[in-house]
């Protein structure tokens, strides 16, 4: 829980310092690319530990590790004349979606779980209600 609390407080820190920072277009590409790897990562993170398969090493890897390929893809493509880097914004936003649908399934069946619990103790209530009614 205090793991995803520092990711949302980073997350809105980021997005503040990013309102204030100018990117030259030389290197949009590159720090576009490099913030998709990023989300994507913390998008997984989220999803592995609502499954409890959340491991620091793994995120940390895949943190820099996915950023430093994608980076390399867009050199690379700018080095061939040749946009390879619509390839990696294709596959981190695939998997941005598809991390997000993973939680927002587990949110809803969260939600529609304490539902089911509240309707089931109201209607327990009701019947003890009515059993002591009927003595």
């Amino acid at each position: 829980m205090i793991g995803i609390i520092i990711l949302v407080v980073c997350a809105i820190l980021g997005i503040v310092a990013g309102m204030n920072i100018i990117v030259p277009y030389s290197i949009s590409k590159y720090v576009a690319v490099a913030i998709l790897a990023f989300i994507d990562t913390v998008f997984g993170a989220l999803v592995s530990n609502t499954q409890r398969k959340f491991s620091l090493s793994i995120f940390l890897t895949g943190f820099f590790g996915n950023a430093l390929i994608a980076i390399a893809l867009v050199y690379l493509g700018e080095k061939l004349d040749v946009d390879i880097y619509l390839a990696a914004i294709i596959v981190f936003s695939t998997r941005l979606f598809s991390n997000f649908s993973i939680m927002r399934r587990y949110v809803l069946d969260k939600v529609q779980d304490k539902i089911r619990e509240r309707k089931n103790k109201k209607e327990d209530k009701n019947r003890e209600l009515n059993m002591e009614e009927v003595k």
